[in-house]
């Protein structure tokens, strides 16, 4: 202190530091205001909510424009035979498929779409079907906390341009694309992953013909088959209500499927699988593959889905069976393993050969738009073929 004191340009010092306090504290303030504003903004529709516990700042949640519920849930869905759904349901559009135990089950993306969440109940598991457009991130979770069994509802609100859930139970709001509770009681609550596919419907029809489809009855008159989101998939389009920073190592929109191992998160960008459709690497000292198949119709492409342009199915899982790992490769159009010659679905499960019966391990994977991904984990490799 004597020392500074004792500088020709002592006062100058002192000025700086007291410039950077004064900075320091309007920014402080400047937080803490906006905070504040959000929780008035709020609290009158959202008396429940716990808005002095969160995670994240609130001033990064915005209006997506519906009210609370304003886009609503599935509660009691109900199901029908492929049979039945096949009057309605184009076999190349895309749906999310859950497979617990042998007990399969489609959402169709045609009815995700206006509703964002199914809260159902397969093979004795409660789960939360999501999707949410914006990010064409469609993730699935077990709804138990504990020993509580919660189902969820939308909030009408984005953050990072992804969907921002609320839980029934203590109106906590939840990250859908992390599955994390963010605001409320329920803060740093993180949901359990159900592995799922997003696939053709046809190829749901292949490998499980008894399955369950989601059906039309959902007790709300809506224009399924139609996407009001019409050419939002485009590249070079930007994210709607994003005000984050674009990582500019992918285009915005260009889907991309993760794996995470141990918390070591790796991309795969869709175009990848124009020259490979079969990717097998290794992610944290974990061997995995990727199996991809074209002609899906994109759900955000034109107006009507059966109309849309054909995107990729992608599916990851590990490749190591039993004590044997394997290679894969595709031939003909087929997914065949190096080792046995055993070919395979999209689903993992060998459908034919030596291995007929088997199923690979899922790995932990989803697909969603580049800018979405990259804005949770912006430290994620990502895949190159070169």
């Amino acid at each position: 202190m004597n020392a500074l004191l004792h500088s020709h340009h002592w006062y100058i010092r002192v000025a700086r530091i007291l410039l950077l306090a004064a900075v320091g504290w309007v920014i402080i303030k400047g937080y803490v205001f906006a905070q504040s504003q959000s929780v008035k903004r709020w609290s009158s529709e959202w008396p429940k909510t716990e808005f002095s516990v969160t995670s994240i700042d609130l001033g990064e949640i915005l209006s997506g424009g519906p009210p609370k519920d304003g886009i609503p849930a599935i509660d009691n869905p109900t199901f029908v035979s492929s049979r039945e759904a096949q009057q309605w349901l184009d076999p190349l559009e895309p749906v999310i498929a859950v497979n617990i135990g042998g007990t399969a089950r489609a959402y169709p993306i045609q009815i995700l779409m206006w509703h964002e969440i199914v809260n159902d109940t397969l093979a004795g598991t409660p789960l939360s079907v999501t999707f949410c457009p914006l990010c064409n991130a469609s993730l699935v979770f077990d709804r138990r906390v504990d020993d509580k069994l919660i189902d969820f509802g939308t909030t009408g609100k984005l953050r990072k341009s992804d969907l921002v859930m609320y839980d029934r139970q203590t109106e906590s709001w939840w990250q859908q694309f992390t599955g994390e509770g963010i605001v409320g009681e329920m803060t740093g609550v993180k949901l359990k992953r159900i592995p799922a596919q997003i696939i053709a419907y046809e190829d749901f029809v292949k490998a499980f013909p008894a399955g369950d489809v989601l059906s039309h009855d959902t007790g709300f008159s809506r224009a399924y088959g139609r996407n009001p989101y019409s050419g939002y998939d485009r590249i070079g389009q930007n994210p709607f209500l994003y005000d984050g920073e674009v990582d500019k190592r992918l285009p915005a929109m260009e889907r991309v499927i993760n794996i995470t191992v141990n918390n070591a998160d790796k991309i795969y960008p869709f175009s990848a699988f124009d020259e490979k459709p079969v990717i097998n690497d290794i992610v944290n000292e974990t061997s995995v593959v990727l199996f991809s198949r074209k002609g899906t119709y994109s759900a955000l492409d034109k107006g009507v889905i059966a109309e849309s342009r054909k995107v990729p199915s992608v599916t990851a899982f590990e490749r190591r069976l039993a004590e044997r790992e394997l290679n894969f490769t595709a031939q003909d159009g087929a997914i065949v393993d190096e080792e046995t010659g055993s070919s395979w679905n999209l689903f993992g499960q060998a459908i034919d050969g030596p291995l007929k019966g088997e199923s690979l391990v899922p790995a932990d994977s989803g697909v969603h738009f580049a800018f979405a991904w990259l804005a949770f984990n912006p430290d994620s490799e990502i895949f190159s073929a070169k």
